[in-house]
């Protein structure tokens, strides 16, 4: 079998609001980190004990406009996607590399700007929508009886 596989499948909260970056060509990207929890009991201690994984995510074009317009920090999101290393020269000319996750799948699970209150406009769209989803034709009565 020489078939490999590079798939990480991640539950977390952003670490920071999503940072957007736009490209002359008319795409773009985001970037955000993304914290995982391992909870245990300490068995000697009986102490809880939590540990924090930081994770490098990023997102491309149609997705990354969706992520910010829809996440901030603290926000709870699954993300899909592969590992990917890249290496660059920073500024003072040390090497520096990272591995990111760049994602091909996401959910939102859990935003804080879905229960941010509604602008006056979201509001107003909102009443219109449910006037014309609650609006009934009345009847005609056609007790008459015409035969043409």
């Amino acid at each position: 079998m020489s078939a490999t596989l590079n798939k990480v499948m991640l539950i977390g909260h952003l670490g920071e609001d999503v940072k957007m970056h736009y490209f002359e060509n008319g795409s773009c990207i985001c970037r955000f980190s993304l914290a995982t929890n391992e909870v245990y009991i300490n068995k000697t201690t009986n102490e809880k004990i939590t540990n924090t994984e930081w994770h490098q995510i990023v997102v491309r074009n149609k997705a990354a406009e969706l992520c910010e317009k829809h996440l901030s920090k603290g926000d709870k999101i699954y993300v899909e996607g592969r590992l990917r290393s890249r290496q660059w020269q920073a500024e003072d000319g040390t090497q520096k590399s990272i591995v990111e996750i760049h994602v091909n799948d996401f959910v939102f699970l859990q935003t804080k700007k879905e229960n941010a209150p509604l602008s006056k406009e979201e509001q107003m769209t909102q009443l219109k929508k449910q006037a014309i989803d609650n609006f009934i034709i009345p009847k005609e009565n056609n007790d008459d009886y015409i035969p043409f």
